[in-house]
């Protein structure tokens, strides 16, 4: 509760006259002005003029707008954290499926006004069962955590990477053509498959097959996912990879 203060105004005063003072509140000889009197008020309304029902109802009224503004305040605090909580991996430092798609619903529109084309990178672990099977998932986590980190590591902040389901990763190479985004896509396979996982002090070779799909804009978001998906196969199959 805010109540402000009003400054007196000091008057400018000729001399007095010995032993003379000018009545209170009018002017004095030689033109002197009338002081000011001190006020306060009460959102803009002097508080002599208010009684005190009226001075407590405002009082309850200006407690209850500021409640409600701290209520928006958290409000808002919470939904952007429940956002954010819906577009995170439940296991991995990226997006999920759903958020990667908004995400590059917005990069092909973009492609699109601009007429600058981008691509899509699309990765697949090809020895994720073995590693399930002779090691447990828990090792399978740590692969998986693996392939997110190189690849969080290794993009731009204008690129995006999430988990599409699974062993299965996308990226979104912002403004990257179809030789940039080839170029990109191998640098990115070969930091995972070069440098292994670490699990309980263990080593673990991790490989990756990967297609890309450049896109202008045209397409839906599940044509070019087919698209990279399409290329990542081709990849597997020549490398004669298995699952």
């Amino acid at each position: 509760m805010k109540i402000s203060s009003q400054s007196p105004v000091r008057a400018t005063t000729a001399p007095r006259a010995a032993g003379r003072s000018a009545p209170a509140g009018k002017a004095g000889p030689a033109g002197q002005a009338a002081a000011a009197v001190p006020t306060t008020s009460l959102m803009g309304i002097p508080t002599e003029e208010l009684t005190p029902k009226v001075r407590v109802a405002i009082e309850t009224l200006m407690n209850e707008v500021e409640r409600l503004r701290r209520d928006r305040d958290e409000v808002k605090h919470q939904n952007s954290h429940l956002e954010k909580l819906a577009d995170e991996d439940s296991l991995l430092p990226v997006i999920n499926r759903r958020a990667f798609v908004r995400e590059l619903s917005r990069a092909m529109s973009f492609a699109q006004r601009y007429t600058q084309p981008s691509s899509l990178a699309f990765f697949d672990v090809n020895n994720m069962k073995t590693i399930n099977d002779e090691l447990g998932h828990a090792a399978g986590d740590a692969a998986l955590m693996h392939v997110a980190e190189m690849l969080l590591e290794h993009v731009r902040h204008s690129d995006v990477v999430g988990r599409l389901g699974g062993d299965e990763f996308g990226v979104v190479l912002a403004q990257a053509d179809e030789d940039a985004a080839l170029r990109k896509t191998e640098e990115l396979a070969a930091a995972i498959n070069d440098q292994p996982a670490i699990w309980n002090g263990k080593e673990i070779k991790v490989a990756v097959a990967h297609g890309q799909y450049t896109f202008s804009g045209k397409e839906e978001p599940s044509q070019a996912l087919l698209a990279a998906d399409q290329a990542m196969y081709r990849h597997k199959r020549a490398a004669g990879a298995g699952r």
